[in-house]
């Protein structure tokens, strides 16, 4: 394999000289703005009533900041690599400060839709973070500290849920929000005074068609998956929104093809490694989403049933807390797993260990240390497999091109759970029992959602299978050739 470029620390410009603070810095603004997935729940059904609306508008307070996300996530990756890392890093903290304070002042439908946008255009913070930490840290440090730059994601929205729970329980549902732009706002002043700025860049032109016509494309994608149940999967509305997705994405992916560049390396995505990686994430996104949807019901509904387990709401954010614990403190093992085995070996592991997760859930169900046993266990696995994916991500492409890849690798993930909330929630609209007149998801219906989770983690470890062999994580690509990313042996 030809040698492949210095690093930035290696060609002339030393590393940081507190590369933990570094390390920790990112790692807190992951979480923060991980938080934005869970802190709307604890108070989504009282939303309409607070803002004045019916229950279907107040639920685009969540699909605008799934849609906001998408579109921002791979734009500000490319941003990223052209402009500065840390810039654009900055630029998305700010964003969501400023959503968190247009929501903290809402009363009313449309500036708390538009506040919640512009939280979901800062979700290129974990992407961006990863990309730095490959510029600025020593080689030795790289694999520990992306495996936890990764699973903040999935730290930030289990840790959330009890501590919006318990706001929303005790104070005014503004506090939520003000809590998160001072959080913002801290993780920013960190960011400042800790994080250097990476001297990595490709400069060019910005591929403003390229960028419309994605977002373009994905909105018409997830807007039709996260509201096709409201509407009618037949429904006019529906498919004409997966037709326009495909004809635009399709017609954009030839463009980008053709462009000299492009806002994202259809060549590179291409590779096997990378190709792999990103089918995988959507596979871990749905499974690691599925259970975020049944765990909480399983336990808010009434012992009636004969399965629910009659909790609130706080009680469901603490079951699931120790899953966020159990990802950071997977982070570690996980680097050790692709120093030795390499990022391969990790990821199928976290597959199998996921897909095991889900096995235990549908024979453990019925008391609440059950749960949170099943969360914890699933939590391992996606730990494992979220340290596992930024590593064969970055051994795939050249550093000029990470935080773009590492953006697009992220919003696979994110496409992954869209789509496990849609087949989620048809499966459980679908598979009920009655309590005093009321439909209720069905013991049956649960799992079914988890044999789907289990299903989607098999998926994601025979994905694996095709990954190339070994590769030491974090080596940047050498060149664009197949033969710089597919090692054999």
């Amino acid at each position: 394999m030809p040698d492949a470029p210095a690093r930035p620390a290696e060609a002339g410009r030393s590393a940081p000289s507190r590369p933990g603070a570094v390390v920790a810095v990112l790692a807190l603004a992951g979480i923060t703005v991980s938080l934005m997935q869970t802190l709307v729940i604890p108070i989504v059904p009282a939303l309409p009533g607070y803002l004045h609306a019916s229950p279907s508008d107040a639920a685009w307070t969540v699909t605008a900041t799934l849609l906001a996300a998408a579109v921002a996530t791979p734009v500000a990756g490319r941003l990223g690599d052209m402009f500065g890392k840390r810039r654009l890093l900055l630029a998305s903290l700010v964003l969501l400060v400023a959503g968190s304070t247009v929501c903290a002042l809402s009363d009313r439908l449309v500036p708390m839709i538009t506040g919640r946008a512009l939280q979901g255009l800062a979700a290129a913070v974990v992407p961006l973070g990863i990309s730095i930490m490959r510029d600025e840290l020593p080689p030795e440090k790289l694999a520990g500290s992306t495996a936890l730059m990764s699973a903040s994601l999935g730290v930030g929205g289990a840790l959330g849920l009890p501590a919006a729970a318990f706001i929303a329980d005790h104070y005014d549902w503004h506090v939520l929000f003000w809590t998160s732009a001072v959080l913002g706002v801290g993780a920013a002043v960190l960011v400042l005074g800790l994080v250097p700025e990476s001297g990595v860049r490709t400069g060019g032109r910005f591929d403003l068609a390229g960028a419309v016509g994605m977002a373009v494309g994905l909105v018409a994608l997830l807007l039709a998956v996260s509201k096709g149940a409201d509407w009618g999967w037949g429904s006019g509305t529906t498919l004409g929104l997966f037709a326009l997705a495909v004809v635009v994405l399709v017609a954009w992916g030839f463009f980008e093809l053709r462009t000299a560049e492009p806002l994202v390396d259809l060549r590179t995505t291409a590779r096997r490694q990378v190709l792999f990686t990103n089918l995988a994430s959507i596979a871990f996104g749905f499974s690691m989403f599925a259970m975020a949807l049944v765990l909480p019901q399983l336990l808010q509904l009434p012992t009636r049933t004969g399965y629910g387990l009659g909790r609130s709401m706080l009680d469901a954010g603490l079951v699931m807390a120790p899953q966020g614990l159990v990802m950071m403190a997977t982070a570690p093992l996980s680097a050790l797993v692709t120093k030795s085995r390499g990022p391969k070996t990790t990821l199928m592991t976290g597959a199998l260990i996921v897909a095991a997760g889900y096995g235990l859930n549908i024979v453990l169900m019925s008391e609440i240390w059950h749960l949170v046993l099943v969360s914890c266990v699933i939590g391992a696995g996606v730990g494992f497999a979220y340290g596992a994916m930024p590593a064969l991500i970055m051994g795939a492409v050249p550093p000029s091109e990470t935080a773009a890849a590492n953006s697009l690798n992220t919003l696979m993930r994110s496409i992954g759970t869209s789509v496990a909330s849609a087949v989620a929630g048809v499966i459980l609209a679908q598979m009920t029992t009655s309590l005093g007149g009321h439909a209720l998801p069905s013991e049956n219906g649960f799992k079914a959602v988890m044999a789907l989770g289990a299903g989607a983690a098999a998926l994601a470890f025979l994905l694996a299978g095709f990954l190339p062999r070994h590769r030491p994580a974090g080596t940047p690509a050498a060149t664009r050739t197949e033969a710089s990313v597919e090692p054999v042996g």
